[in-house]
């Protein structure tokens, strides 16, 4: 799923709290002034002027004509580097905010319970030297700490609101020129190098690098308007313009490159697998020490890395601006631009292993009933596995003999479910089949260990045009609870998305990265926020990505809990406000999903 001189803010959420780097500098600047109980009077200061409207400009300091190739030349991080450090950094900066929250508010309710009055001032600045605690190890420097800013006056006149905003536009530069850096070394070090060339042949090399090159040259063009947005002016007047016009007109070939991936990563395992020349050429080049002891697997995926975390660079410098105003306008815009992107990413990616996979079930199948044909373009599988099946009336009492169960094999699509008796060889007998939108499920009461975990899976209409009822027991409480899930997703309203209807959620943040192992798992990174919708007494959560709203299980080990209401609220607020402009969109996507599921 960079630079040095780079935000604390990080990239991998929209829901990013203060920096704590970035939270020292402010309230060094700005703190004494604001918790002064006495303000100056008369005539407004420029930095009052600059509150008073925070998109406000000062006065054009142009960049010296240096000053580009010097930052360029201390980003020594290399972006998978970058990468990591800004995630783990984002998730300590989360745990801060959420400690400090859960503190403030225990003091502030305590203050006002005993002297019916608000705690003092301190309180308030004391997350100042929690955030020195934090910030001594980010290893990160800040826009503010350019040699060009400091000798300027623009920190007396800018807001701490427009700093903000200035360190998250200036994250997305200087995380452009360090994933421009790795990408470079895929194409110079690993695609050029002679004695790698010798161990291909023309087309496996096409699987591997794809179009590389023109990756590279767009990244490249992207850097170069950037670098001339920087050099019109140190304080930087907007970024998301140049993304909103690059991601229309220009990276249409990161959708070329990633659909390329199934092939990519097929060919790859192969010839580690079977050409020794292969595997101790990338060997040879991967303990060079320019890629840093980095695998060479991890310069082919960056590509993808990269448009994603784009979308969420811009989601971050969304949550600095104005609402309302013509940076928010343009920052909606290029946000949507990068979503088509990553929907196309995704789709050209699922679009190949879906049809490989149905083409491989179907060949399994044999129909004991009238068959039906499985491979379509809009179908793809959501789940599949085996669970036990009640024999015996419903209301039978004697489950005491394993002979009132017998084993049946499920495979459940996005629109079709197949129930299946499993047979030698790996093959499977379909006995009974129905709509997916003809399915209903519902939870068995506890009544006993015998019928633990059992639920009851009503087919409204099955192969023989009829309504039928099966009693379906799984193995544990979380394989129950997906298995209905996955069936009848929206059985209750808290499995539509939520993040529109509550002001508070369950929320988790990713602290251990985690790659699903089946359909209807998430696959998550490193700092994710997720809303809790479902959980299980065995350890697996049911949660919505809050960047995206995509859903899934996954374990509860590789998540901890966002413990402060204040916290929760503010992050769906800001989810509320990415999204909320395409809500008209989704809709109709939705209503076009529907469609499709009833034909």
């Amino acid at each position: 799923m960079e630079p040095e001189a780079l935000s604390e803010q990080g990239e991998a959420d929209i829901c990013d709290p203060p920096s704590p780097s970035e939270a020292e500098h402010i309230e060094g600047e700005y703190g004494q002034a604001e918790d002064s109980p006495n303000p100056s009077e008369g005539t407004p200061s420029p930095a009052e002027c600059a509150l008073t409207n925070p998109e406000s400009l000062p006065t054009v300091y142009p960049a010296p004509s240096d000053s580009w190739k010097t930052l360029m030349a201390h980003i020594e991080l290399l972006y998978q580097e970058y990468r990591d450090k800004a995630n783990q950094h984002e998730i300590q900066a989360r745990r801060l905010q959420d400690n400090y929250a859960s503190t403030t508010e225990t003091q502030e309710s305590s203050q006002t319970s005993e002297e019916g009055s608000p705690p003092p001032i301190e309180h308030h600045r004391s997350n100042s030297t929690l955030s020195r605690l934090q910030s001594s190890c980010s290893g990160f420097n800040l826009w503010q700490d350019l040699p060009e800013i400091k000798s300027s006056n623009v920190l007396d006149i800018l807001s701490p609101q427009q700093i903000k905003l200035q360190e998250a536009m200036f994250e997305l530069v200087t995380s452009e020129a360090s994933y421009y850096k790795s990408l470079r070394l895929l194409v110079s070090h690993f695609m050029d190098s002679e004695r790698l060339k010798a161990t291909l042949h023309q087309s496996e090399s096409h699987f591997i690098f794809s179009n590389a090159v023109e990756v590279l040259s767009t990244s490249e063009r992207f850097l170069l308007d950037l670098e001339q947005r920087f050099e019109e002016n140190i304080v930087i007047s907007d970024v998301c313009d140049i993304v909103n016009r690059h991601a229309a007109n220009h990276f249409g070939v990161y959708v070329t490159y990633v659909c390329n991936q199934t092939y990519q990563e097929r060919a790859y395992r192969k010839l580690l697998q079977e050409r020794p020349e292969f595997r101790e050429a990338v060997r040879h080049l991967e303990m060079d020490p320019v890629c840093r002891g980095l695998p060479f697997s991890s310069f082919l995926i960056l590509p993808f890395q990269r448009i994603t975390r784009l979308k969420l660079l811009v989601q971050n410098i969304l949550t600095k601006v104005e609402e309302g105003s013509h940076l928010e306008a343009s920052t909606l815009q290029a946000h949507r631009e990068l979503e088509k992107l990553v929907r196309a990413c995704n789709e050209g990616v699922r679009k190949m292993s879906r049809t490989e996979q149905l083409i491989s079930i179907e060949k399994t199948l044999e129909f004991k009933i009238k068959s039906v044909p499985i491979i379509s373009h809009s179908r793809w599988l959501l789940k599949q596995g085996e669970l036990q099946q009640m024999s015996g009336p419903r209301t039978s009492r004697t489950l005491r003999t394993k002979k009132l169960f017998r084993s049946v094999y499920l495979f459940l699509f996005n629109d079709l479910l197949l129930l299946c008796k499993r047979q030698p060889g790996d093959r499977y007998q379909v006995f009974d089949v129905a709509a997916r939108g003809l399915l209903r499920v519902e939870e068995l009461e506890d009544q006993g260990q015998s019928l633990a975990n059992v639920f009851i899976l009503k087919l409204l209409e099955n192969a023989h045009e009829r309504e039928f009822t099966y009693m379906l027991k799984a193995t544990s409480q979380s394989e129950m609870k997906r298995w209905m899930t996955s069936l009848v997703p929206n059985r209750r309203t808290k499995f539509v998305s939520i993040t529109t209807k509550l002001l508070d959620c369950p929320q988790v943040q990713c602290v251990h990265p985690y790659v699903s192992q089946e359909p209807d798992e998430l696959s998550l990174d490193l700092a994710e926020i997720l809303n809790v919708l479902d959980k299980t007494d065995d350890g697996w959560v049911f949660g919505e990505r809050l960047h995206d709203q995509e859903k899934g299980w996954f374990p509860s080990s590789v998540a901890e809990d966002i413990l402060n209401r204040d916290v929760r609220t503010q992050n769906l607020k800001q989810c509320f406000r990415v999204h909320k402009p395409d809500e008209g969109s989704q809709e109709k996507d939705r209503r076009k999903m529907g469609s499709r599921t009833r034909q």
